[in-house]
Protein backbone atom coordinates (compact mmCIF):
# COMPACT_ATOMS: atom_id res chain seq x y z
CA UNK A 1 0.00 0.00 0.00
CA UNK A 2 1.34 3.40 -1.02
CA UNK A 3 1.47 5.90 1.83
CA UNK A 4 1.79 9.21 0.01
CA UNK A 5 -0.45 8.63 -3.04
CA UNK A 6 -3.87 7.07 -3.64
CA UNK A 7 -5.27 6.27 -7.12
CA UNK A 8 -8.94 7.17 -7.45
CA UNK A 9 -9.64 3.64 -8.74
CA UNK A 10 -7.88 1.98 -5.81
CA UNK A 11 -9.51 -1.08 -4.27
CA UNK A 12 -8.67 0.31 -0.83
CA UNK A 13 -11.31 2.19 1.14
CA UNK A 14 -10.82 5.97 0.80
CA UNK A 15 -10.40 7.68 4.17
CA UNK A 16 -11.27 11.35 4.65
CA UNK A 17 -8.35 11.92 7.01
CA UNK A 18 -5.94 10.80 4.27
CA UNK A 19 -7.65 12.25 1.19
CA UNK A 20 -9.58 15.30 2.34
CA UNK A 21 -13.11 16.06 1.17
CA UNK A 22 -12.56 16.45 -2.57
CA UNK A 23 -10.32 13.42 -3.15
CA UNK A 24 -12.46 11.18 -0.95
CA UNK A 25 -15.48 12.10 -3.04
CA UNK A 26 -13.62 11.52 -6.32
CA UNK A 27 -12.41 8.09 -5.16
CA UNK A 28 -15.88 7.07 -3.95
CA UNK A 29 -17.52 8.19 -7.20
CA UNK A 30 -14.88 6.39 -9.29
CA UNK A 31 -15.38 3.15 -7.35
CA UNK A 32 -19.15 3.54 -7.77
CA UNK A 33 -18.67 3.53 -11.55
CA UNK A 34 -19.53 7.17 -12.13
CA UNK A 35 -17.90 8.96 -15.11
CA UNK A 36 -15.01 10.63 -13.28
CA UNK A 37 -11.77 11.61 -15.10
CA UNK A 38 -8.86 9.41 -13.90
CA UNK A 39 -6.41 10.68 -11.33
CA UNK A 40 -4.81 10.20 -7.94
CA UNK A 41 -4.52 11.90 -4.58
CA UNK A 42 -1.34 13.08 -2.94
CA UNK A 43 -2.34 12.12 0.61
CA UNK A 44 -2.25 14.15 3.80
CA UNK A 45 0.69 11.99 4.89
CA UNK A 46 2.74 13.70 2.16
CA UNK A 47 1.83 17.16 3.46
CA UNK A 48 2.49 16.06 7.03
CA UNK A 49 5.89 14.64 6.07
CA UNK A 50 6.82 18.07 4.70
CA UNK A 51 5.46 20.37 7.40
CA UNK A 52 5.62 18.30 10.59
CA UNK A 53 9.03 19.68 11.44
CA UNK A 54 8.98 21.14 14.96
CA UNK A 55 10.94 24.23 14.02
CA UNK A 56 8.63 24.91 11.07
CA UNK A 57 5.49 24.26 13.14
CA UNK A 58 6.65 26.62 15.87
CA UNK A 59 7.34 29.29 13.27
CA UNK A 60 3.89 28.87 11.68
CA UNK A 61 2.08 28.96 15.03
CA UNK A 62 4.06 32.03 16.07
CA UNK A 63 3.02 33.89 12.90
CA UNK A 64 -0.64 32.82 13.27
CA UNK A 65 -0.71 33.94 16.88
CA UNK A 66 0.66 37.35 15.96
CA UNK A 67 -1.74 38.09 13.09
CA UNK A 68 -4.33 40.80 13.65
CA UNK A 69 -7.29 39.37 11.72
CA UNK A 70 -8.97 42.77 11.64
CA UNK A 71 -5.98 44.28 9.84
CA UNK A 72 -6.04 43.22 6.17
CA UNK A 73 -2.42 44.19 5.50
CA UNK A 74 -1.20 42.33 8.59
CA UNK A 75 -3.28 39.26 7.66
CA UNK A 76 -1.96 39.22 4.09
CA UNK A 77 1.63 39.64 5.25
CA UNK A 78 1.41 36.85 7.83
CA UNK A 79 -0.34 34.48 5.39
CA UNK A 80 2.32 35.14 2.74
CA UNK A 81 5.09 34.40 5.27
CA UNK A 82 3.58 31.02 6.14
CA UNK A 83 3.08 30.07 2.48
CA UNK A 84 6.70 30.92 1.70
CA UNK A 85 7.86 28.70 4.57
CA UNK A 86 5.89 25.76 3.14
CA UNK A 87 7.01 26.43 -0.45
CA UNK A 88 10.68 26.34 0.56
CA UNK A 89 10.51 23.40 3.00
CA UNK A 90 12.39 20.33 1.65
CA UNK A 91 10.25 17.45 0.33
CA UNK A 92 11.41 14.01 1.56
CA UNK A 93 12.76 11.72 -1.17
CA UNK A 94 10.18 9.03 -0.43
CA UNK A 95 7.33 11.51 -0.99
CA UNK A 96 8.79 12.64 -4.31
CA UNK A 97 9.35 9.04 -5.44
CA UNK A 98 5.72 8.03 -4.86
CA UNK A 99 4.32 11.13 -6.56
CA UNK A 100 6.69 10.57 -9.50
CA UNK A 101 5.45 6.98 -9.90
CA UNK A 102 1.76 7.91 -9.57
CA UNK A 103 2.07 10.74 -12.11
CA UNK A 104 3.80 8.55 -14.69
CA UNK A 105 1.24 5.77 -14.18
CA UNK A 106 -1.54 8.29 -14.87
CA UNK A 107 0.19 9.52 -18.02
CA UNK A 108 0.55 5.94 -19.28
CA UNK A 109 -3.14 5.33 -18.61
CA UNK A 110 -4.00 8.44 -20.66
CA UNK A 111 -1.83 7.28 -23.58
CA UNK A 112 0.88 9.92 -23.16
CA UNK A 113 1.47 13.20 -21.42
CA UNK A 114 -1.78 15.12 -21.01
CA UNK A 115 -2.70 18.28 -19.05
CA UNK A 116 -4.00 17.76 -15.53
CA UNK A 117 -5.94 19.69 -12.93
CA UNK A 118 -4.19 20.06 -9.57
CA UNK A 119 -6.78 20.70 -6.85
CA UNK A 120 -6.55 21.21 -3.09
CA UNK A 121 -8.47 18.79 -0.89
CA UNK A 122 -8.36 19.90 2.75
CA UNK A 123 -9.49 17.67 5.60
CA UNK A 124 -11.80 20.42 6.88
CA UNK A 125 -13.59 21.04 3.57
CA UNK A 126 -17.13 19.99 2.68
CA UNK A 127 -18.16 19.63 6.31
CA UNK A 128 -21.92 19.32 6.96
CA UNK A 129 -22.10 22.86 8.38
CA UNK A 130 -19.45 24.65 6.30
CA UNK A 131 -18.46 24.76 2.65
CA UNK A 132 -14.81 25.36 1.83
CA UNK A 133 -15.40 25.74 -1.91
CA UNK A 134 -12.84 28.22 -3.23
CA UNK A 135 -10.91 28.50 0.03
CA UNK A 136 -7.84 26.60 -1.22
CA UNK A 137 -6.20 26.76 -4.63
CA UNK A 138 -6.89 24.95 -7.90
CA UNK A 139 -4.62 24.93 -10.95
CA UNK A 140 -5.84 23.90 -14.40
CA UNK A 141 -4.21 22.68 -17.61
CA UNK A 142 -0.85 21.91 -15.97
CA UNK A 143 1.52 19.95 -18.20
CA UNK A 144 4.76 18.24 -17.21
CA UNK A 145 5.88 16.62 -13.98
CA UNK A 146 8.03 19.57 -12.83
CA UNK A 147 5.11 21.99 -13.04
CA UNK A 148 2.71 19.51 -11.43
CA UNK A 149 5.06 19.09 -8.45
CA UNK A 150 5.28 22.86 -8.05
CA UNK A 151 1.49 23.21 -8.11
CA UNK A 152 1.17 20.46 -5.48
CA UNK A 153 3.42 22.57 -3.25
CA UNK A 154 1.31 25.64 -3.95
CA UNK A 155 -1.85 23.73 -3.02
CA UNK A 156 -0.22 22.76 0.29
CA UNK A 157 0.67 26.40 0.88
CA UNK A 158 -2.86 27.56 0.02
CA UNK A 159 -4.03 26.08 3.31
CA UNK A 160 -2.74 29.40 4.64
CA UNK A 161 -4.18 31.97 2.25
CA UNK A 162 -5.75 34.99 3.92
CA UNK A 163 -9.24 33.84 2.98
CA UNK A 164 -8.65 30.31 4.33
CA UNK A 165 -7.28 31.57 7.65
CA UNK A 166 -10.19 34.01 8.02
CA UNK A 167 -12.79 31.39 7.08
CA UNK A 168 -11.48 28.89 9.63
CA UNK A 169 -11.48 31.56 12.32
CA UNK A 170 -15.04 32.63 11.48
CA UNK A 171 -16.24 29.01 11.65
CA UNK A 172 -14.27 28.11 14.80
CA UNK A 173 -12.17 25.50 12.98
CA UNK A 174 -8.80 25.11 14.74
CA UNK A 175 -5.54 25.17 12.79
CA UNK A 176 -4.05 22.45 14.99
CA UNK A 177 -4.19 19.05 13.31
CA UNK A 178 -5.30 20.55 10.01
CA UNK A 179 -3.96 18.83 6.90
CA UNK A 180 -4.45 18.83 3.16
CA UNK A 181 -4.37 16.36 0.28
CA UNK A 182 -4.08 17.25 -3.40
CA UNK A 183 -5.96 15.81 -6.40
CA UNK A 184 -4.04 15.32 -9.65
CA UNK A 185 -6.61 14.55 -12.35
CA UNK A 186 -6.76 14.37 -16.13
CA UNK A 187 -8.00 17.70 -17.44
CA UNK A 188 -11.38 17.75 -19.16
CA UNK A 189 -11.58 19.66 -22.44
CA UNK A 190 -14.77 21.44 -21.37
CA UNK A 191 -17.04 22.58 -24.16
CA UNK A 192 -19.65 23.48 -21.54
CA UNK A 193 -19.60 23.10 -17.78
CA UNK A 194 -21.21 24.25 -14.58
CA UNK A 195 -22.96 23.11 -11.44
CA UNK A 196 -26.11 21.16 -10.61
CA UNK A 197 -27.99 21.00 -7.31
CA UNK A 198 -30.45 18.27 -6.43
CA UNK A 199 -32.61 20.85 -4.67
CA UNK A 200 -34.03 24.21 -5.71
CA UNK A 201 -31.72 26.59 -3.80
CA UNK A 202 -34.28 29.41 -4.03
CA UNK A 203 -36.87 27.63 -1.87
CA UNK A 204 -35.48 24.28 -0.70
CA UNK A 205 -37.75 22.19 -2.97
CA UNK A 206 -36.19 18.69 -3.09
CA UNK A 207 -38.42 17.60 -5.98
CA UNK A 208 -36.39 19.78 -8.35
CA UNK A 209 -32.90 19.80 -9.87
CA UNK A 210 -31.30 23.11 -10.84
CA UNK A 211 -28.51 23.33 -13.42
CA UNK A 212 -26.31 26.34 -14.15
CA UNK A 213 -24.32 26.05 -17.38
CA UNK A 214 -22.00 28.15 -19.52
CA UNK A 215 -19.39 27.75 -22.25
CA UNK A 216 -15.84 26.62 -21.49
CA UNK A 217 -14.47 25.82 -18.04
CA UNK A 218 -16.80 25.99 -15.06
CA UNK A 219 -14.72 28.32 -12.89
CA UNK A 220 -16.52 31.39 -14.24
CA UNK A 221 -19.87 29.88 -13.23
CA UNK A 222 -18.66 28.93 -9.74
CA UNK A 223 -17.10 32.37 -9.18
CA UNK A 224 -20.13 34.23 -10.53
CA UNK A 225 -18.15 36.04 -13.24
CA UNK A 226 -20.61 35.04 -15.94
CA UNK A 227 -24.40 34.75 -15.81
CA UNK A 228 -25.04 31.12 -16.75
CA UNK A 229 -27.96 29.44 -18.46
CA UNK A 230 -30.35 28.14 -15.82
CA UNK A 231 -32.48 25.01 -16.10
CA UNK A 232 -35.09 23.85 -13.56
CA UNK A 233 -36.13 20.19 -13.85
CA UNK A 234 -38.67 17.95 -12.18
CA UNK A 235 -36.57 15.32 -10.39
CA UNK A 236 -39.04 12.46 -11.01
CA UNK A 237 -40.13 13.15 -14.57
CA UNK A 238 -36.71 14.46 -15.66
CA UNK A 239 -38.45 17.18 -17.66
CA UNK A 240 -37.46 20.83 -17.91
CA UNK A 241 -39.93 23.00 -16.00
CA UNK A 242 -38.24 26.33 -16.65
CA UNK A 243 -35.24 27.59 -18.60
CA UNK A 244 -33.43 30.90 -18.76
CA UNK A 245 -30.84 31.33 -21.53
CA UNK A 246 -28.38 34.08 -20.61
CA UNK A 247 -25.97 36.32 -22.49
CA UNK A 248 -22.75 34.41 -21.82
CA UNK A 249 -20.15 36.97 -22.89
CA UNK A 250 -16.92 35.25 -21.80
CA UNK A 251 -15.47 31.77 -21.45
CA UNK A 252 -12.30 30.21 -20.07
CA UNK A 253 -10.48 28.06 -22.62
CA UNK A 254 -7.13 26.25 -22.80
CA UNK A 255 -4.41 28.08 -24.73
CA UNK A 256 -2.55 24.95 -25.80
CA UNK A 257 0.46 25.97 -23.71
CA UNK A 258 -0.54 24.48 -20.37
CA UNK A 259 -2.59 27.50 -19.32
CA UNK A 260 -6.04 28.99 -19.71
CA UNK A 261 -7.27 32.33 -21.00
CA UNK A 262 -10.43 34.40 -21.11
CA UNK A 263 -12.05 34.68 -24.50
CA UNK A 264 -15.07 36.58 -25.74
CA UNK A 265 -17.82 34.23 -26.80
CA UNK A 266 -18.77 34.68 -30.44
CA UNK A 267 -22.10 36.34 -31.20
CA UNK A 268 -23.77 33.14 -32.37
CA UNK A 269 -23.08 31.20 -29.16
CA UNK A 270 -23.36 33.82 -26.44
CA UNK A 271 -27.18 33.84 -26.49
CA UNK A 272 -27.58 30.19 -27.51
CA UNK A 273 -28.17 27.34 -24.99
CA UNK A 274 -24.88 25.93 -23.72
CA UNK A 275 -26.56 22.52 -23.33
CA UNK A 276 -28.81 20.57 -25.68
CA UNK A 277 -32.06 19.13 -24.35
CA UNK A 278 -30.46 15.67 -24.12
CA UNK A 279 -27.44 17.07 -22.28
CA UNK A 280 -29.62 18.91 -19.75
CA UNK A 281 -31.37 15.64 -18.90
CA UNK A 282 -28.03 13.80 -18.88
CA UNK A 283 -26.53 16.23 -16.36
CA UNK A 284 -29.67 15.98 -14.20
CA UNK A 285 -29.50 12.17 -14.23
CA UNK A 286 -25.85 12.34 -13.19
CA UNK A 287 -26.66 14.66 -10.29
CA UNK A 288 -29.60 12.46 -9.24
CA UNK A 289 -27.34 9.38 -9.30
CA UNK A 290 -24.86 11.17 -7.04
CA UNK A 291 -27.67 12.08 -4.61
CA UNK A 292 -28.88 8.48 -4.57
CA UNK A 293 -25.38 7.18 -3.95
CA UNK A 294 -24.64 9.54 -1.07
CA UNK A 295 -28.17 9.56 0.33
CA UNK A 296 -28.27 13.34 0.67
CA UNK A 297 -28.81 16.51 -1.38
CA UNK A 298 -25.76 17.15 -3.57
CA UNK A 299 -23.99 20.14 -5.11
CA UNK A 300 -22.36 18.75 -8.27
CA UNK A 301 -19.70 20.11 -10.63
CA UNK A 302 -19.83 18.65 -14.14
CA UNK A 303 -18.46 19.18 -17.66
CA UNK A 304 -19.16 18.22 -21.26
CA UNK A 305 -15.88 16.92 -22.74
CA UNK A 306 -15.46 18.13 -26.32
CA UNK A 307 -13.11 15.20 -27.04
CA UNK A 308 -15.68 12.49 -26.24
CA UNK A 309 -18.70 11.31 -28.28
CA UNK A 310 -22.27 12.19 -27.33
CA UNK A 311 -23.58 9.87 -24.66
CA UNK A 312 -20.13 9.49 -23.11
CA UNK A 313 -19.16 13.14 -22.81
CA UNK A 314 -20.89 14.15 -19.55
CA UNK A 315 -18.31 13.90 -16.77
CA UNK A 316 -18.63 14.30 -13.02
CA UNK A 317 -15.92 16.53 -11.57
CA UNK A 318 -17.05 16.86 -7.97
CA UNK A 319 -20.00 16.12 -5.70
CA UNK A 320 -20.36 17.57 -2.23
CA UNK A 321 -23.22 17.85 0.27
CA UNK A 322 -25.46 20.90 -0.15
CA UNK A 323 -25.07 22.97 3.01
CA UNK A 324 -27.55 25.87 3.13
CA UNK A 325 -30.94 24.11 3.03
CA UNK A 326 -29.63 20.93 4.64
CA UNK A 327 -28.50 22.99 7.62
CA UNK A 328 -31.89 24.74 7.83
CA UNK A 329 -33.69 21.38 7.74
CA UNK A 330 -31.39 20.05 10.46
CA UNK A 331 -32.26 23.06 12.64
CA UNK A 332 -35.97 22.38 12.13
CA UNK A 333 -35.46 18.76 13.20
CA UNK A 334 -33.64 19.88 16.34
CA UNK A 335 -36.47 22.26 17.25
CA UNK A 336 -39.14 19.61 16.61
CA UNK A 337 -37.24 16.78 18.34
CA UNK A 338 -38.64 17.84 21.69
CA UNK A 339 -42.09 17.50 20.23
CA UNK A 340 -44.85 15.21 21.43
CA UNK A 341 -47.96 16.80 22.96
CA UNK A 342 -46.06 19.91 24.10
CA UNK A 343 -44.73 20.76 20.61
CA UNK A 344 -48.08 20.04 18.95
CA UNK A 345 -49.83 22.26 21.46
CA UNK A 346 -47.35 25.09 20.86
CA UNK A 347 -47.87 24.74 17.11
CA UNK A 348 -51.67 24.88 17.47
CA UNK A 349 -51.49 27.92 19.77
CA UNK A 350 -49.13 29.66 17.35
CA UNK A 351 -51.54 29.04 14.47
CA UNK A 352 -54.53 30.23 16.51
CA UNK A 353 -52.74 33.44 17.53
CA UNK A 354 -51.66 34.11 13.95
CA UNK A 355 -55.24 33.66 12.69
CA UNK A 356 -56.74 36.07 15.21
Amino acid sequence: MALYTFPFDSSETPEHDRLGGKCTSLAIMTTAGMPVPPGFAVTTEAFDAVVNDKKLQDHIHSILKGIDLDNVADLDHGAAQIRELILTQPVPDEVYAEVHTAYNTLMELCGGEVPVAVRSSATAEDLPDASFAGQQDTYLWITGETFVLQKIRECWASLYTSRAITYRHANNIPDEGLSIAVAVQKMVNSRSSGVAMTIDPSNGDRTKIVIDSSWGLGEMVVSGEVTPDNFLLDKVMMSVVKRVISDKHEELVPTGHGSIARREVDEERRNSPSLSEEEVVGVAKLAKAAEKHYGSVQDVEWAIDADLPAGQNILLLQSRPETVWSQKQAEVKVVSSGSGIEAITKSMLSTMNRDK
